[in-house]
This record gives structure tokens, sequence and C-alpha cells, in this order.
């Protein structure tokens, strides 16, 4: 009598997850991996990432965090095998290598070689070149990032539904962060991230102050301003006099900034990692875009298309220009500034007064 075999899924009860950047490409994993440990408890994973991101996944269940040290034991080539023998160690049956670039195939490839199963994340790279060319652009979306992961754990056997996502509850503010912000009592707290890495994906200054001064005229908004520390005195002339708008920058750790965040009503953002942040902890994400686009994939999670607002493709017909906005073309600076004001408050009240 001969003994069934058993599926890939049974066989694998430990995987680890590698995603070592960016901070947005980051954040997008971690509704999958929630749904995963919710849905097959019996697994465990390691998440193989830098140690910055380690709060990311602070309280998920059967989720164990690796740091990678860049910079010092796991650096340059010979880093890598030793990134491999210090995982190795750690009894893992596969490896879902979530950003498929060359330090994390260089991994996957010797669990592959050792007899390991090794699964990565097709990125659509074809799909989004002949999205964001010039000549015969293909306008039309792109598969989400997030279901582009359930897709490669679907190779070690694993179904991960993501339609109606558990978020984490909101944090209990500490007597740290009340300090900074105040009771929340009867205001809808609002941030607003207004940076991104490239400028060809931030909105204009003049019209962002215009946006933070209207949001700010009413009484019953706290408005925080969130950003890198090399941002904050750009933030202080946004915040200029308002007393219900607060630079967060400087303020508070990261961990204690996913806190707070937690217990936004609305995250208004660029197409940059506040909006991923936010969006995983289950907070009402608006977003702008201007070089970039939410077809090709990188709209926040569990978000209505209605919060994604673009830059008008009619007057700038090349739009997305770029899928991290990393190309500038001449004449399309101003972009952006086919995002009215108007639009976005009006877009703001609308997700403070309808539910999730």
């Amino acid at each position: 009598m001969f003994l069934k075999k058993q599926t890939l899924s049974k066989e694998v009860q430990h995987t680890a997850v590698i995603r070592l950047s960016a901070i947005g490409d980051v954040a997008m994993t971690v509704p999958v991996i929630r749904a995963f440990v919710q849905q097959h408890p019996d697994v465990k994973i390691t998440f193989v990432s830098r140690a910055f991101f380690q709060p990311f996944f602070t309280g998920i269940p059967n989720v164990t965090f690796f740091a990678v040290d860049v910079k010092g034991r796991h650096k340059g080539f010979l880093g890598l095998l030793r990134l491999y023998s210090d995982l190795k160690k750690l009894d893992i049956d596969a490896i879902a290598d979530l950003h498929n670039v060359m330090r994390s195939k260089v991994v996957r490839t010797l669990f592959a070689l050792s007899g390991k199963k090794a699964v990565f994340t097709d990125k659509g790279r074809a799909e989004k070149k002949a999205l964001t060319r010039s000549v015969k652009k293909v306008f039309t979306p792109l598969k989400p990032m997030v279901e582009r992961h359930i897709a490669t754990f679907k190779q070690l056997g694993f179904t991960i539904d993501v339609s109606k996502p558990i978020f984490p509850a909101k944090t209990i503010l500490s007597q740290q962060i009340v300090t900074i912000t105040g009771k929340k009592e009867n205001h809808n707290w609002i941030g607003i991230a207004p940076f991104a890495q490239r400028d060809t994906k931030a909105y204009p200054a003049d019209l962002m102050q215009k946006v933070i001064d209207e949001l700010a005229s009413n009484a019953t908004l706290k408005i925080f301003l969130f950003g890198a520390t090399a941002e904050i005195d750009l933030l202080n002339v946004f915040s200029k006099t308002h007393s219900n708008v607060t630079v967060i920058p400087g303020k508070l750790s990261f961990a204690t900034e996913l806190q707070l965040i937690s217990n936004l009503d609305v995250m208004l953002s660029m197409d940059s990692g506040n909006a991923h942040i936010a969006a995983m902890l289950g907070v009402k994400t608006i977003t702008l875009w201007g070089a970039t686009h939410p077809f090709a994939g990188f709209a926040p999670f569990h978000q209505p298309i209605e919060n994604c607002l673009v830059s008008d493709r009619e007057q700038f017909p090349l739009l997305p220009t770029s899928i991290y906005g990393n190309k500038k073309v001449a004449g399309y600076e101003d972009a952006m500034r086919t995002i009215s004001v108007e639009s976005i408050i009006s877009l703001v009240d609308k997700n403070l007064t309808s539910k999730f």
C-alpha cells in the first residue's frame, strides 16, 4: 500500500520571506503576511528585511523578524553567503522572494540548490514598461503588487484571501504621544505626508500650503505632518502659526509614529511610503499622483480607486512616465497642478463622513 504524497503546503511548515526595501514596498507585504498567518496558523514565517522595518510586524502571530545587516555581516557577496548560512540554521522549509533583485536571487538560489522550494514574485516588468513608454503606450491596469505576492505564495501551495482584511486595532496612545498630539476627544485627525522621494511625485508646495490652510481653518480637525527629519524645516513652513497643525518628525520614534498613524481618520499622501503604512493599518488613505499612476499596481491596499487623485492625462498624455517617478519629461513639471485644491478638500471631507 502506497502512502499518498503530501501537497507542498503540508510539507512547508516554516517559510522565509524576503523583502529588503523600500519602506512602501515592505509595507505592502504586511497585509499579505497578516492574512497568511490568519489563514494558515500552523505555518511559521520568518520575515527577512532591514531592522528598521521590524515594527511593521510587531504583534503578528507566528512571524519572526530576521534583521539583515546590509552594512556589516551581510554586506557584499560573502555577506550573502553568510545570510544564507544564518537562515539555513533556522530549519526553513521554503523561501518566498518578494523582492526579486540580485541579492535576494542569490539567497533563494542557494536554498534551491540545497533542495528547498524557492519561489519569487513576478514584478511584471514588461507590462510596466508598456504602461510607461511614450510610444505605443498600453494604458491599462496592471495586477496590484499585493496580488502578485499572493500568487507567489500560491506556488508553495498556499491560498490567501485578502478580500475581507482584518486590520490591527487602533493603538492606545501612550502619554508620550498624547503630550504631542493632545487628546483626540471630538476632533478628527488627519495625517498629511506632503513629500516624496522624487519631485515628480510631490504636489506643488504652494498648492499644498493652500490645502493645509483650508483644512486648518476647521477647528474640529487636528492635522499632523509627516516626513523625514531632513524635511522638518519645510514642514514648519507648512504649519505656520496654525495651532491645530503639528509637525511630527523628530518628536517620535518610528515605532511610536506608527501608533499615531493607526489613530488617524484620514491620511493624505503622495505616491510614497506613508500611504502604504497608513493603508496597512486600515486607515483611509488618499493619494496624489504625478509622474506615476495607480494602474502600475502600487495603489494603497484596500483603498477605493476614487481615493487616488491623478494628474490630467488629456493635458499630459504621456503619463505615467515612469513607475517610480525617476524619469522627468520636459513640459510635464506642472502635471500635478491639474489636481485642484478643491478636489482634495472635497475628498478629505467625504472620507471623514463615510464608512470604510
